[in-house]
Formats: structure tokens, C-alpha cells, sequence
């Protein structure tokens, strides 16, 4: 018989309930620092385990692929209004495609930051720095073990675009 140490319980239990209030926090950001966030975030998983998050949705990435495409030809002041029309649910037809991927979002925004990265979507600039409020959202995700990490990044881009069968 295995019994678990009531700190780690605990603690994982505080854990478990500061992913909710840290999605809020993250919503009553503005959208370039939403965007700020989701960067600092993929920057410091990257080392973490961007790679399984990738593996779970690699097939999953086919469908996502057209809209990631529709992105890349836009200039570089239309892909950063549509990332924006993505976290203020704007209903735009970028917006409304990413709202049926009801299982490739995260996929989609990993795939994304990997076009952020390559040059081939609009780059977060140089001298960018988190506001003291997405300081703060992003801290507190750095305190998350990776599940949780997970978990808020999910319960984030679910909430994202358009569901076109709302309309």
C-alpha cells in the first residue's frame, strides 16, 4: 500500500484549482498580450515538451494545414489581425474555419509559433516585454508541471474563434 505524502497532495491540489483563475487572468488580458503569453509560453515548453504536444496532433495537422496556409499568404498586418480576430472572437472566415477544429487547436497554435519562429508569419518583435499583467499570467503557468501547463494552454485556445454552427 502506497500512501501520498498530504503535501504533495496538497500542493498538486492547489495546483489543479490555479489553472481556472489563471485562464481568466489570461482572458481580461488585451489581445497582444494574450499573444505575448502563448510566445513566452511556446518559447519555454519548446525545451519542455513542445514535441509531444506536436506528436498527439500530428495527424490532426492535415486539417489545420489549409488555414495555416491562408495565414502565411496574408502580409504581415493582416496575419497579426488575425491572430488578434482569433483571441477576440471576432467572426471573420479565419475565425470561423479554426472554430471547427474542435481537437486541433493547441496543434494549431504549436504549428504556428513554429511559422513564428521560421520568418514565414509576422515575428514577435525584438524589444517586446510582457505587460506587469501577462507577467503575471505567465509566471503563474511556469509554476504548473507540465499536465497542467497543458491544461491551461487547452482550456485557452478552446475557447478561441468562431464556432461557425453557433451562427
Amino acid at each position: 500500500m502506497t500512501f501520498t505524502n498530504y503535501s504533495n497532495f496538497n500542493s498538486t491540489l492547489r495546483l489543479t484549482k490555479a489553472v481556472p483563475p489563471t485562464v481568466a487572468a489570461f482572458k481580461r488580458l488585451d489581445a497582444n498580450d494574450q499573444l505575448g503569453v502563448l510566445w513566452a509560453i511556446y518559447q519555454h515548453m519548446d525545451q519542455e515538451g513542445w514535441i509531444a504536444i506536436a506528436t498527439l496532433g500530428t495527424a490532426r495537422l492535415k486539417l489545420a494545414q489549409g488555414l495555416l496556409h491562408q495565414i502565411k499568404l496574408m502580409s504581415c498586418s493582416e496575419q497579426l489581425q488575425a491572430m488578434c480576430d482569433l483571441l477576440n472572437k471576432a467572426n471573420t472566415p479565419i475565425t470561423r474555419a479554426y472554430g471547427l477544429f474542435k481537437n486541433n487547436k493547441l496543434v494549431f497554435w504549436h504549428q504556428l509559433a513554429v511559422l513564428i519562429c521560421s520568418g514565414e508569419v509576422v515575428p514577435v518583435p525584438a524589444d517586446y516585454q510582457l505587460s506587469p499583467a501577462a507577467t503575471e499570467v505567465f509566471n503563474q503557468v511556469m509554476l504548473f508541471d507540465f499536465g497542467r501547463k497543458v491544461q491551461f494552454l487547452r482550456r485557452v485556445v478552446a475557447d478561441m474563434g468562431i464556432d461557425p454552427m453557433a451562427i
